[in-house]
């Protein structure tokens, strides 16, 4: 039987979580409304899809406040992604050279495609043939500056 938490026992959040507290409880809101939402008819994976969205939205801003803004501090960003804020694995991909824009983990997971290759957003737009943007998990590729393809929900 696992062990029940009691919140006395949990540490308050450091200086600054006020702020934006707003934020993460808006993103919290749409995560639930996105929980209890009755499952799409059509592929089971595409239930998934507004998940997806609404974590990486919740990481990004997350990330942008202590890497871009440098607004939060480094012990309020170790605590928000200790409690599970922002998705610690997918932030750690995104400070890596080549997967500034990811959208999520699945899209370099090799073992989860028929081919054991990744997403169809890793590729280089000049390595695709034709001119039409693709799309792939309910999550539109459009080309980017430097030639490479960034994922963009709908």
């Amino acid at each position: 039987m696992p062990a029940i938490r009691h919140s006395s026992k949990r540490k308050p959040p450091p200086d600054g979580f006020e702020d934006i507290e707003n934020d993460l409880l808006i993103f919290s809101n749409k995560m639930k409304d996105a929980q209890n939402k009755p499952p799409p008819s059509g592929p089971r994976h595409q239930a998934q899809w507004e998940i997806f969205q609404i974590s990486h939205q919740r990481s990004r801003y997350v990330y942008e406040l202590y890497y871009e803004k440098e607004a939060i501090s480094k012990k309020l960003y170790d605590w928000l992604l200790k409690n599970g804020y922002a998705d610690a694995m997918l932030i750690a991909k995104w400070k890596k050279q080549g997967y500034e824009k990811l959208c999520c983990l699945r899209c370099i997971q090799t073992k989860e495609t028929n081919f054991n290759s990744t997403c169809i957003c890793r590729v280089p737009r000049a390595e695709i043939k034709g001119d039409e943007d693709i799309e792939h998990d309910k999550r539109e590729y459009e080309g980017d500056v430097d030639g490479g393809n960034t994922c963009k929900f709908k």
